[in-house]
C-alpha cells in the first residue's frame, strides 16, 4: 500500500486537527460558560478539579504519545504489519493503565484536593466533580490511544466528525442539568460531569468505529493483552520519557496553582477565565504541532532526513506568525472576551492584564510545541524531558513564587515566570533541532 499520509500536505493534516482542538477547547468553555451563569465557586471548583484531571491525561498520554510516532514511522518505512500490531499492544496497555488510575482518582479524591490547598466553600463541588469525571477517566485513555492510530494514518477528519458529537452531546447534557429545562434536575457541577462522562463513552464507541473501517486490515485481537516485549519497549522508551515533560509541566502547574489558591478564590477564578480565553490563540500552534508530528514521523521511517528538518522549522515560522497576530487581535477584544463569563470587574481588568502578556508569551510557546513535537517524531524524546525539568521547575515555579507571592505581583507576575519558561525552553529546542542529534534516534530502521 503506498503510504497516504505521506502525500498529504500539512495543511490537509493541520485544519481537521485545528478544528478538533477548538472542539475540546469549547467543551471545556462551554462547561465554563455554562457554570458561571450558576456561580463563579462552581468555575473555580471544577478549574481546580480539572487541574488534577489534566495530570491523570498525562499519565495516558505516555502510551498514545508513542502510539503516534511508532504507528507514523512504521508506516513511513512500509512496514504496515508492524503498525497494527503497536496498534493493539497500546489499546490494550492504555485500557489496563486506565482501569488503575481511574480507581486511584476515585478512591483518593478528597486527598487529592486537600493538597491543593482549596477554599472550603469549593471542596464538596470540586470532590464531585473530581470522583464522576476522574472515576471514568480511563474512557479517555482509549479515545486518545484510538483517536492517536487514526491520526497517524492521516485520517484527521474522522476524528474530526467524532469530537463534533462529543462537543454537541456534552452543551446538550450541561445545557439539561445545569438549568433543568423539561422538568429535569438541576444538577449544577455534578450534572456538568455526568454530562462530560456521557459524551466521552459515546465518542469512544464513534472512535473505534472510525478505526475499524479506516484501518487497512484488521487489528492482531490476540496482541491486545500480551503485550509483546519488542513493541512494549519501544512504546514505553518514547512515551515514558514524551509523558515525563508533559508530567513536569502539568506538575508545576498544579504547584503554581497552589500559590494562585493562596491568593483567594477570585484569584482563581480570574487564572481560568484568562486560560479559558488564552486556550484560543495557542490551539493554532497546537494544531501545527501535532500535523507537523504526523509527518515527520513518516519522513523520518522513510529516511527522508532533509525533508524533516525544513518541515519543522517551515511549520515552527508559521506557528509564531500566527500566535502573535491571534495574542494581539484577542488582547484587542480581551474585555467583551472576559465579560461573557462574569460581569467581576476586578476579575476582568486582571485578565485584560494578563491576556496582554500573552503576546509575548505566545511566540515562546509556539517554539516549544512545534520542536518538542518535531523532536519526538524523530525518537529524540529525552534531551526536551531533561530541558523541561530544569526550565519548569527552576524557573517557571521559582519564578512564580518569588514575582508573585514573595513580592506581592500577584498573577501578573506568574505570568511573567511563564514568559521566561517559554522562551527559555523555546530556544533550547530550536537548538537541539539545528544540531540534528535527533537524525541518528529514529526507533524504526528503513526496510
Amino acid at each position: 500500500m503506498k503510504n497516504k499520509t505521506a502525500k498529504l500536505s500539512l495543511f490537509a493534516i493541520t485544519w481537521p486537527l485545528f478544528i478538533e482542538i477548538l472542539l475540546y477547547m469549547l467543551m471545556g468553555n462551554a462547561d465554563t460558560l455554562m457554570l458561571s451563569q450558576y456561580s463563579d465557586n462552581s468555575v473555580a471548583a471544577v478549574g481546580v478539579s480539572n487541574q488534577i484531571l489534566s495530570m491523570v491525561i498525562v499519565m495516558f498520554g505516555f502510551i498514545a504519545t508513542g502510539t503516534a510516532i511508532l504507528v507514523a514511522q512504521n508506516l513511513g518505512a512500509k512496514m504496515d504489519d508492524d503498525a497494527r500490531e503497536v496498534s493493539a499492544v497500546s489499546i490494550g496497555a492504555n485500557l489496563v493503565f486506565g482501569l488503575i488510575l481511574s480507581a486511584a482518582v476515585f478512591i483518593f479524591s478528597e486527598q487529592l484536593l486537600r493538597l491543593m490547598d482549596l477554599p472550603p466553600e469549593l471542596f464538596e463541588e470540586a470532590n464531585s466533580y473530581l470522583k464522576i469525571v476522574g472515576g471514568f477517566s480511563f474512557i479517555q485513555s482509549l479515545i486518545m490511544t484510538v483517536s492517536s492510530i487514526i491520526r497517524s494514518y492521516g485520517f484527521t477528519r474522522d476524528i474530526m466528525y467524532v469530537t463534533i458529537g462529543m462537543n454537541v452531546l456534552n452543551v446538550i447534557g450541561n445545557y439539561l442539568f445545569i438549568f433543568g429545562p423539561f422538568g429535569f434536575p438541576v444538577l449544577g457541577v455534578e450534572g456538568v460531569a455526568i454530562s462530560t462522562t456521557v459524551s466521552r463513552i459515546l465518542g469512544l464507541l464513534a472512535a473505534i468505529y472510525v478505526m475499524t473501517k479506516r484501518v487497512p486490515g484488521s487489528l492482531p485481537v490476540s496482541m491486545l493483552f500480551s503485550f509483546p516485549k519488542k513493541h512494549l519497549k519501544n512504546l514505553l522508551n518514547i512515551g515514558i520519557p514524551s509523558a515525563g515533560e508533559h508530567l513536569s509541566y502539568n506538575g508545576s502547574q498544579m504547584v503554581i496553582t497552589y500559590f494562585i489558591a493562596t491568593l483567594g478564590t477570585q484569584a482563581l477564578t480570574a487564572k481560568v477565565y484568562t486560560q479559558n480565553v488564552m486556550m484560543f490563540i495557542f490551539l493554532f500552534s497546537i494544531a501545527i504541532s501535532q500535523g507537523t508530528q504526523i509527518l515527520i514521523g513518516h519522513m523520518v521511517g522513510a529516511k527522508e532526513i532533509e525533508n524533516a528538518y525544513k518541515r519543522a522549522l517551515k511549520s515552527l515560522k508559521l506557528a509564531i506568525i500566527i500566535s502573535i497576530a491571534t495574542a494581539a487581535l484577542v488582547s484587542f477584544f480581551s474585555k467583551d472576551l472576559l465579560g461573557i463569563f462574569t460581569d467581576n470587574m476586578s476579575i476582568i481588568e486582571l485578565g485584560t492584564t494578563l491576556i496582554l502578556l500573552t503576546i509575548i508569551l505566545e511566540p515562546g510557546r509556539s517554539f516549544n510545541l512545534v520542536l518538542i513535537s518535531s523532536l519526538r517524531a524523530a525518537g529524540d524524546v529525552k534531551f526536551p524531558v531533561y530541558m523541561g525539568i530544569l526550565s519548569m521547575w527552576g524557573v517557571s515555579v521559582t519564578l512564580s513564587y518569588f514575582l508573585g507571592i514573595h513580592l506581592g505581583m500577584g498573577l501578573v507576575g506568574i505570568w511573567i515566570a511563564f514568559i521566561a519558561d517559554e522562551w527559555l525552553r523555546g530556544l533550547l529546542m530550536l537548538w537541539r533541532w539545528k544540531s540534528r542529534v535527533w537524525v541518528k534516534k529514529s526507533f524504526v530502521p528503513a526496510k
